[in-house]
């Protein structure tokens, strides 16, 4: 099925069973222990080996022997390869090149070599005991240092201009002209990366953790050079990705050749200490901004510069991108910029590109606002815009910014925020109140799926989306249900198995809309051949209740299915409509934080989230996604930061220990409040993504906040107290 054109009315508008606060449907089987994760598939292998990565020692450099003689006689090693065992590997097309190191050595921690043994300890215990002798090379590790050699990407969307902007921004009566820095950070998601392999004659199957299923599987297929018909990805749980599992990694590469090596299943996990250094991160970035307004606060000039690093071939973080669409200004201009650095691979984490620029645009805007003796939120809404910036031409499909921003001042009591910072306080904590606007791109993504009718009178949905955690069986669930007129428990959904319909995969929070637009896609020809198979006519056919109504007639659903189960199978495709309408997810975010006026210590007090996002297809798992990436938005402003150690060229706090990630105690009350809004132009389901939203703006706010406590502005995360304690206003 296409989509090329606005929806109308459809079944899903009745809104019976999409829509409404459901129970997550995998729910029992998480809190019980038996939802089985990539790890667990005991029944599938339950003689299954234990591989242990051997990670390199040095960042940069060349292996000039790796002796492995003794670790093959320690007790149960069965196989260890190296990348001279695994002989020539393919280049996948998402990221595989760097999986297994040797002689080469591109970053500190890449995996050089697996040991496989009959038990885990065994395994470990023999990969102690691989010998290898190095010869380091100088490398680059500091994005400072490297920021003047940056280099314009190989994408001709890096750079973007709009009229004068030199001009304008030197003509503007009142102008910023800033720089802000954001470190690199950690997925840090509960379940590490793991994998257990399986061959069957040249066939492999790999249980793994991986939020695109059919990209997983064209990767494993390039890389070991072997038909993707005879690979098999299979990953019904993921607890937790952020984008950190969007691609196979090192655990899966070295499971499938481990298993093919020791001619047994293989199960290979990546210890805590070794994620941080061997898998994706966020990287840090540099970032100028300079807006330049009137003495009304009118934008007249806005520019947004970006540097990040990542390995040699590897991609930007595109910090800039939310600038091009969030505010007006007809002189405009937004640049990227990358450095070679040899630290681990960097790449998409939540919301990659908007959740590092808002950090910093929208202090910058809070900074202008000041200039201008404005309130920070009057300031966002003059300069709100209705259409691309950029594309004058081109109107957002829907854009209630606006109304983020005054609802949730309303909600907040945004009207009792001092002006002055320091003067707020509440005993020995100095008060603040801080605002951050939010814009994260809705992305659409082709999807399919098949439905499958009973004789029980039962749905079952098959394909090959995943669930990180994110309630993906309740919503494609609720969308079967809502589409043939059966209760949400009369539904069976089947997840994350390449031998299914290909889907949309879950990541850049497209996974919700668009996966539920191809069970919708599937459930039309379903609907159509039930409607045929009991005479009626499909155009005005009603499904409600295990009953099709149509002409006056109304029949029990499982009519249709007296002879055998009805199956139908359909891909969503998208037309057009982008290059039409810009499609956008909008929110706003408010804080108060708590700041120690004699220690600098930052406490959050209160959080709001406001948000746009077309149709919410379950308000209770979506609130969940909102709450959680709220908290995310808190690790970022007050706490996480990869430190790099810029002599030996790794990430020296690479455990749970010492990358610190918000806790239960740090977190306040957090509310949140979604618009009343459905997008038709999105999709039928009219829908959009709200995962990525609620991170987007939120450190900004609370640094905006630091500052109306403090009078304190910083431009370099994480706000932590030392970059405060000089500088808190005099204690009375």
């Amino acid at each position: 099925m296409k989509f090329d054109k606005p929806a109308t009315t459809n079944p899903i508008d009745r809104m019976k069973v999409v829509g409404q606060p459901h129970d997550r449907i995998d729910g029992p089987l998480k809190t019980t222990g038996t939802a089985p994760y990539a790890y667990e598939q005991h029944a599938a292998t339950p003689d299954h080996a234990y591989g242990y990565i051997v990670p390199a020692a040095i960042a940069h450099g060349r292996i000039v022997n790796i002796d492995t003689s003794v670790a093959r006689r320690a007790p149960g090693v069965l196989a260890i390869v190296t990348a001279a065992d695994a002989g020539k590997l393919g280049k996948g097309k998402y990221n595989t090149a760097t999986l297994l190191g040797g002689p080469e050595i591109q970053h500190y921690h890449q995996a050089i070599a697996v040991v496989v043994a009959e038990t885990f300890e065994q395994a470990r215990a023999a990969a102690s005991l691989v010998h290898v002798d190095y010869a380091r090379t100088p490398g680059q590790f500091d994005l400072a240092a490297m920021k003047d050699g940056a280099i314009k990407p190989d994408d001709p969307d890096a750079d973007t201009s709009r009229g004068d902007l030199d001009g304008a921004f030197a003509a503007s009566p009142v102008k910023l002209d800033a720089t802000y820095r954001t470190p690199d950070h950690a997925h840090a998601m509960m379940e590490p990366h793991a994998s257990i392999a399986k061959w069957d004659g040249d066939k492999l199957t790999l249980w793994t953790s991986n939020q695109m299923i059919n990209w997983g599987k064209g990767d494993v297929a390039l890389t070991l050079g072997i038909p993707k018909e005879n690979v098999r990805l299979i990953s019904p749980y993921i607890g937790g990705g952020f984008g950190g599992k969007l691609f196979v990694r090192s655990d899966a590469l070295l499971a499938a050749l481990g298993a093919r090596a020791a001619r047994r299943a293989v199960a290979v996990t990546l210890p805590r200490p070794v994620m941080f250094n061997n898998t994706t991160h966020r990287p840090a970035t540099i970032q100028r901004i300079r807006i330049g307004t009137d003495t009304a606060g009118k934008i007249q000039a806005i520019a947004h510069e970006g540097w990040s690093g990542d390995l040699p071939g590897g991609g930007p973080e595109t910090a800039v991108q939310q600038t091009r669409l969030l505010y007006a200004g007809a002189n405009r201009m937004t640049a990227t910029r990358l450095a070679v650095l040899d630290l681990p691979e960097g790449n998409a984490m939540r919301a990659p590109g908007e959740a590092s620029g808002l950090m910093a645009l929208e202090i910058a805007m809070d900074e202008m606002a000041e200039k201008l003796k404005m309130d920070p939120v009057e300031f966002r809404i003059l300069n709100d815009t209705q259409v691309d910036p950029e594309h004058p031409e081109r109107p957002f499909s829907q854009r209630q910014l606006v109304k983020c921003l005054r609802d949730g001042a309303q909600r907040f009591g945004w009207s009792k925020r001092s002006q002055t910072p320091g003067s707020v306080r509440d005993g020995r904590w100095i008060v603040g109140m801080g605002v951050a606007a939010a814009i994260r791109n809705n992305l659409v993504m082709k999807s399919g799926a098949r439905v499958r009718l009973g004789k029980d009178g039962r749905a079952t949905v098959e394909t090959d989306m995943t669930d990180i955690g994110t309630g993906s069986y309740t919503i494609i669930a609720a969308t079967a249900a809502e589409m043939l007129g059966l209760p949400l428990e009369a539904v069976n959904v089947v997840l994350g198995d390449s031998s299914l319909p290909v889907s949309s995969g879950s990541g850049g929070q497209w996974g919700a809309n668009s996966s539920t637009a191809g069970v919708y896609a599937a459930c039309v020809k379903l609907r159509e051949a039930i409607a045929a198979k009991l005479g009626l006519d499909p155009a005005t056919a009603v499904f409600e209740d295990g009953h099709v109504a149509s002409g006056g007639r109304t029949l029990p659903l499982a009519q249709a299915t007296r002879d055998g189960e009805l199956v139908a199978e359909d891909t969503m495709e998208y037309g057009d409509l982008a290059k039409k309408y810009q499609q956008s997810t909008f929110g706003s975010h408010f804080v108060e934080v708590g700041v120690d006026a004699a220690t600098g210590e930052i406490r959050m007090r209160r959080m709001l989230a406001v948000c746009a996002a077309g149709r919410i297809l379950n308000p209770k798992s979506a609130r969940s996604q909102v709450i959680g990436a709220m908290t995310m938005g808190v690790g970022a402003a007050l706490m996480e930061e990869l430190v790099v150690d810029k002599r030996l060229g790794f990430f020296v706090n690479h455990d749970l220990a010492g990358y610190e990630v918000p806790v239960h105690a740090d977190i306040p009350h957090q509310e949140v409040v979604f618009l009343d809004e459905a997008d038709p132009i999105s999709s039928p389901m009219k829908a959009k993504g709200v995962g990525e939203l609620g991170l987007c703006g939120v450190a900004a706010a609370i640094a905006n906040a630091v500052h109306n406590a403090t009078g304190v502005r910083t431009r370099e995360y994480p706000v932590t107290l030392d970059k405060l304690l000089d500088r808190l206003p005099a204690m009375s």
